[in-house]
């Protein structure tokens, strides 16, 4: 079950009002920005369109919707290039017309140019957090300012860029780097107003645009030979996660891990708050906690034991960590549990 729109991505304000038109809802703007609140009957959350000038736009998905929801971009438009990062769940992407399809998962981003004829088609699932941020740029009014970029472009970047009229459909994909998620997370989270704010947004917007430039010349070195770290920057940054799980009990400091797994501090760091939303030290935190509850549920050990198990010397401060998480001492909880009361 789905439902499905068409609208016009001639530029961000026109897309936003189409899908508010299609929503039956108002448009909330203020000064270069568009937002459209996700109405109950469809899920929750918005929808927002920023215009810079020479064309560049960025558009946001913020939200989780009751019904798949498609967006059909309307025939016979010149429609904008496309640089999208998928933040959340997975999302589908099809040139109309063509019968393969594209699933762009979690922290992979493409580059996309369709043609009048084979528009874009967007599928977002429904029942989960969907979270994208995609550059829009119209090449006729990015024309004059392309030639800041040159220096990033190959052969291949310069066609798709000086193609006007979208005679060509292109599709690339890979993994963004952590870099370019820090310059969205910078972007979505400024809370300085007016014109401040425009003028910093939209320099993150063309931080994101030259480093996924520099990005896709990167891409073209094959596996292995990437000098931007992207995908196996979270390999490692998984694997440390693995060693907390494993060495909970006996962990060392955060020098010590990120040198583990071959990765310098701040780049771990950044890594665990992409991926978990959390630094390292408020990772292991929560983990022993979890810990914590589940030796409480599933053995007799008492909190002296139990605290030793997760790596923390101290029953009295393992105690009031997990009674701020939990709402209830370990002592407390564990009698529950005999009692068969607990959630």
């Amino acid at each position: 079950m789905n439902v499905t729109f068409e609208v016009s991505d001639s530029d961000v304000k026109q897309l936003i009002n189409d899908l508010a038109e299609s929503f039956q809802v108002d448009i909330e703007e203020e000064n270069n920005e568009y937002c459209l609140r996700v109405p109950a009957k469809i899920g929750s959350g918005f929808i927002k369109g920023t215009h810079f000038e020479n064309g560049v736009g960025v558009l946001e998905f913020d939200c989780r919707l009751k019904k798949e929801l498609v967006l059909e971009y309307q025939k016979g438009l010149i429609h904008p290039l496309k640089l999208v990062f998928n933040r959340e769940s997975t999302i589908v992407h099809q040139f109309d017309g063509m019968d393969e399809t594209h699933e762009i998962q979690r922290l992979e981003n493409v580059i996309l140019s369709s043609t009048p004829q084979n528009n874009h088609v967007f599928r977002f699932p429904p029942d989960q957090p969907i979270c994208t941020f995609s550059l829009e740029i119209n090449r006729k009014l990015f024309e004059d300012k392309i030639s800041e970029f040159l220096p990033e472009m190959n052969e291949d970047l310069m066609e798709l860029f000086r193609d006007l009229n979208g005679t060509q459909t292109f599709y690339h994909k890979a993994h963004y780097s952590l870099e370019i998620a820090k310059f969205m997370e910078e972007f979505t989270e400024c809370d300085l107003t007016d014109f401040m704010r425009t003028v910093y947004q939209e320099g993150k917007a063309y931080e994101i645009l030259s480093h996924q430039l520099q990005q896709y010349l990167d891409d073209l070195n094959g596996n292995g030979k990437h000098k931007i770290l992207r995908q196996a920057t979270l390999s490692k940054i998984e694997k440390a996660a693995e060693i907390i799980h494993d060495e909970i009990n006996r962990m060392d400091n955060i020098v010590s891990l990120a040198k583990r797994v071959g990765l310098n501090q701040t780049t771990l760091q950044l890594g665990f708050k992409r991926l978990y939303n959390a630094s390292v030290n408020e990772y292991i935190r929560n983990y022993r906690i979890e810990k914590t509850k589940e030796f409480l549920e599933k053995t007799d050990m008492n909190i002296t034991e139990i605290s030793f198990k997760v790596g923390i010397n101290s029953r009295s401060y393992l105690s009031k960590l997990f009674k701020e998480k939990y709402g209830i001492s370990p002592k407390e909880y564990h009698k529950q549990v005999k009692n068969g009361h607990s959630e």
